[in-house]
C-alpha cells in the first residue's frame, strides 16, 4: 500500500513538473494559481494526433497554436536530440510518453523472453522520457488473454517492479492506463464495477512510482467515472480523456456521449487532482486540434 510520505512526494513531484512546464509555455501566472474549490488542469494531447506536414518542430508549434501546454510522445521510439531542439525553439514540454511496445510486446506474456524484452523497452521509455523532460510513461500493464488474472498479475508486477529503481532514480512515474484489455475488470459484465482491482494492483508495488493515467472514457462503459477518480485518489497522477456514448457503446468526441462531466469535476477537485490531461482522440490540424482543446476545456470548466 502507499505509505503515509508517498502521496506527498508524488503531489510535489508532479506540482514541479507542472509548474516548470507551464512557466515554459506561458508568463500568465493565472496558469500557476490553483484552489481548494478549482485544481488546475493542464492541456496536452497524443503526438500522432497532429496531423500537420512538416518537422517535429513544425508539430509542437501547431499544438502550442491550437492551444495546448504540452506534448506526449510515443517511446522506445523519441529521437531525443530532435525533440529537445523542439522544446527548447517552440517553449513547449513534453509531459510524458506512451509505451509504444506495451500491446504487442508484454509484461503479463507467458513467454519470459517476450517479458524481458518488455521490460527493456520500459526501461527505455523511462530514459527517454527522462531524456526530454517528462514526468510519466503510460504503460497498459498486460493482457487478459495472457492467461488467468491471478498468474498475469504476478507476471505483470514481478516484470514492472525491476524498473522501479531506475523509475525512482530519474523521477518518472510509471502510470498504468485502464485500458479495454480484459485485466482488472470483467470486460463482459456491466456498468456497476468499481476501480478496486486497480487499487490492489498499484498498491502492491509499494512505490510513489507507480501511479494511475486514469482514462476517464475507457471505463464509463464498465462503471461511475466519478466514483472512480474518488477511489483512486491520489494515485491519479495524471488523466486521459475522450468521450464515450452507453447508448451506442463507442466511442465519441470528448463533448459528444453521455459521460456525466459535472461528476467528473467534482471528484477531480474532492482528490485535490493538479495535473496533465491527455487527449485521446482522434486529432487533426490547428483548427481541429483547437476544436479538440477547446472542447476539454468545456467538460472539464477550465474557461
Amino acid at each position: 500500500m502507499l505509505t503515509n510520505d508517498s502521496i506527498p512526494r508524488r503531489s510535489f513531484m508532479q506540482t514541479m513538473a507542472i509548474a516548470t512546464a507551464a512557466g515554459t509555455v506561458v508568463s500568465r501566472p493565472a496558469l500557476a494559481v490553483t484552489s481548494a474549490s478549482k485544481r488546475a488542469i493542464y492541456k496536452t494531447l497524443k503526438f500522432g494526433m497532429i496531423r500537420v506536414d512538416g518537422s517535429i518542430e513544425d508539430k509542437f508549434r501547431a499544438a502550442k497554436e491550437a492551444g495546448f501546454h504540452g506534448v506526449e510522445l510515443d517511446s522506445p521510439g523519441v529521437d531525443v536530440t530532435a525533440v529537445q531542439q523542439a522544446i527548447a525553439n517552440v517553449g513547449l514540454p513534453v509531459d510524458g510518453t506512451v509505451c509504444s511496445t506495451h500491446w504487442s510486446i508484454r509484461h503479463t506474456s507467458p513467454d519470459p523472453e517476450q517479458r524481458a524484452q518488455a521490460l527493456e523497452d520500459l526501461k527505455t521509455a523511462i530514459r527517454q522520457t527522462h531524456a526530454v523532460g517528462g514526468h510519466t510513461v503510460l504503460l497498459v500493464a498486460g493482457h487478459g488473454d495472457d492467461g488467468p488474472e491471478n498468474e498475469i498479475w504476478e507476471r505483470a508486477v514481478t516484470n514492472i517492479r525491476h524498473a522501479l529503481p531506475l523509475a525512482a532514480e530519474l523521477g518518472i512515474y510509471i502510470a498504468i492506463e485502464n485500458v479495454w484489455n480484459k485485466f482488472m475488470y470483467d470486460h463482459d459484465a456491466g456498468p456497476e464495477q468499481t476501480a478496486d482491482r486497480y487499487v490492489r494492483f498499484v498498491d502492491e508495488f509499494h512505490s510513489p512510482w507507480i501511479g494511475m493515467q486514469f482514462d476517464i472514457g475507457n471505463h464509463w462503459k464498465y462503471g461511475d467515472p466519478g466514483a472512480w477518480i474518488r477511489t483512486l485518489g491520489k494515485r491519479i497522477v495524471k488523466l486521459d480523456i475522450k468521450g464515450f456514448s452507453r447508448a451506442t457503446g463507442k466511442f465519441t468526441r470528448i463533448s459528444e456521449g453521455d459521460i456525466p462531466w459535472r461528476s467528473v469535476r467534482e471528484a477531480l477537485d474532492e482528490i485535490g487532482f493538479v495535473g496533465w490531461c491527455a487527449a485521446e482522440v482522434n486529432g487533426g490540424d490547428v483548427e481541429a486540434l483547437r476544436s479538440i482543446a477547446k472542447e476539454i476545456d468545456d467538460v472539464l470548466e477550465l474557461n
